[in-house]
């Protein structure tokens, strides 16, 4: 059983957590349930960060933001339908959560996981109830009494038959077997009741998950979005002054370098343009497959989500709703419990054991010529000399038990460190926000003088077109920082456990 419930997701925010897989099976068997002492197993998705690298030209003074990578099961999905819409599908950030939620593969996978431990904990209390049998037997029969040595020879004076038979006769019969007394047994019961709550709760975490992966995706695309209409606003200014130049130098008051100086700089603009539109056209693709939706089905967001301060929640709050709601803390401590009962359940072993079994039925040649017999045994077994087997069996189990324990600990720690590192991200994404909006107006301001200047002969193009540099660094930065500013509204949602509806909470703007 791994205290990991989230595989291969490479998900948003800095480290935000640890990783966690399903518990592992729970074996059908008489002995002690066994857990592995790996905690780290595969499963559908795993958490990772990486820094979001930006088209040439548009590098950012941010250094919040990270890039939402989903892998494995997660970045997949079950399609709802191979059919393209057009025009584009409206899709709200609401409608892009009940889609994630209901068709993406990661949340089916974990939906499968739970059957699969349902069914192993039935196992396991088949273990505890009655075992009941019918039998029906109809024999015909013949015997060479010869052949087993019964002749006349052999007992002198008497006058045994070669052959006896044929004859026959039927047997109905019903038997009942029952597990009296068997701690072992008991606790492996309960030790599968726990397992498959903490199953449940892993699949509770992958919808959190999901969440944030839509979530992050949908940011993604606002921004790309965002990026779009600033880098084609920034190659009309380009071309604006491309033509000035060009006017200025057929009245002769210009140089052909200012052409060729706004010339670079229109195309450098075109090229950019180039690379966010591509940009933004990948990342609708991969929202499609988050969603259930055809790869090629365009899809245009009706939701901005514009700059919203979070200021309803405090840090000593959002530690304590982790604590309380994180399904992969739940999962790791419903482990701990099933190691606890695993190792009593090894420990049992050395009691005696109890089992009863009984039938009745009727047996004769023929059901008018019969008569009805029964059998009842009771069985008291203790274990005297296993050859170190219980002995090895409960230190396995006391391996299984520190690995969970240490686990939860050190899970309870990365939910802290989650919370934590989301408020910095928070109110550090706040504040650049804030600034970025200043620049983004004094870059503005700039680049009007610079053209002013420039159409008035008092400068060169140069001027004009690292102001045109200062905008579209000034744009992108302020960019950046309203997407970073989101993403760590929903790297807390994650972090403090019910992700879908404190998403819709955080996000919310009037």
């Amino acid at each position: 059983m791994a205290r990991s419930l989230v595989p291969v997701l490479m998900i948003v925010a800095a480290g935000l957590w640890g990783q966690t897989t399903p518990p592992e099976a729970v074996p059908p068997v008489d002995r002690p349930l066994q857990l592995p002492i790996s905690g780290r197993t595969a499963s559908p998705g795993t958490v990772v960060t990486v820094q979001n690298p930006l088209p040439s030209g548009l590098q950012s003074v941010n250094t919040i933001t990270s890039t939402v990578q989903v892998q494995g099961g997660y970045a997949g999905s079950v399609p709802s339908t191979t059919t393209l819409v057009s025009p584009p599908l409206p899709l709200s950030l609401d409608e892009a959560l009940r889609r994630g939620l209901q068709y993406n593969l990661g949340g089916i996978e974990y939906s499968n996981t739970i059957l699969l431990a349902d069914a192993q904990r039935r196992q396991l209390r088949s273990e505890l109830l009655p075992h009941v049998s019918a039998d029906l037997l109809f024999t015909e029969q013949q015997i060479s009494l010869a052949a087993l040595g019964f002749t006349s020879g052999t007992f002198p004076g008497a006058n045994f038959p070669t052959v006896v038979g044929p004859f026959h006769y039927f047997d109905l019969r019903a038997g009942v077997s029952q597990s009296v007394f068997d701690l072992t047994q008991r606790r492996n019961y309960r030790a599968g009741q726990e397992n498959l709550r903490a199953t449940r709760f892993a699949a509770q975490d992958a919808r959190d998950l999901i969440v944030l992966a839509v979530t992050g995706g949908y940011l993604q695309i606002i921004q790309a979005e965002a990026q779009v209409a600033t880098v084609q606003a920034q190659v009309a200014t380009a071309q604006a002054t491309y033509q000035q130049a060009r006017d200025r130098l057929a009245a002769g008051v210009a140089p052909l370098i200012d052409v060729t100086r706004t010339q670079v700089e229109l195309q450098t603009q075109q090229q950019r343009l180039i690379a966010v539109q591509n940009n933004l056209a990948k990342l609708k693709i991969a929202m499609d497959r988050l969603i259930g939706l055809p790869a090629g089905q365009d899809i245009n967001l009706t939701d901005a989500l514009p700059f919203a301060p979070l200021t309803s929640i405090t840090l000593d709050q959002a530690l304590t709703d982790a604590y309380a709601h994180r399904a992969d803390l739940k999962a790791a401590d419903a482990q701990v419990r099933a190691a606890e009962l695993a190792r009593a359940g090894a420990a049992a072993q050395r009691y005696p054991t109890a089992q009863f079994a009984g039938d009745y039925g009727v047996i004769g040649p023929n059901p008018a010529n019969s008569h009805g017999t029964f059998m009842v045994t009771g069985v008291v077994r203790m274990q005297i000399f296993e050859g170190g087997r219980i002995a090895a069996d409960i230190e396995q189990a006391d391996a299984a038990l520190r690995q969970r324990r240490s686990e939860y600990a050190d899970l309870r720690g990365q939910v802290e460190a989650d919370v934590r590192r989301a408020f910095l991200d928070l109110n550090a994404a706040a504040n650049q926000v804030a600034v970025a909006e200043s620049n983004r107006r004094l870059a503005a301001q700039t680049l009007a003088q610079a053209r002013d200047r420039f159409a008035a002969g008092v400068t060169d193009s140069l001027e004009v077109v690292q102001a045109q540099e200062a905008v579209a660094a000034a744009e992108q930065d302020y960019i950046a920082a309203l997407y970073s500013h989101n993403l760590a509204k929903a790297s807390l949602a994650r972090a403090m456990g019910q992700a879908d509806a404190n998403i819709k909470t955080f996000l919310a703007h009037p």
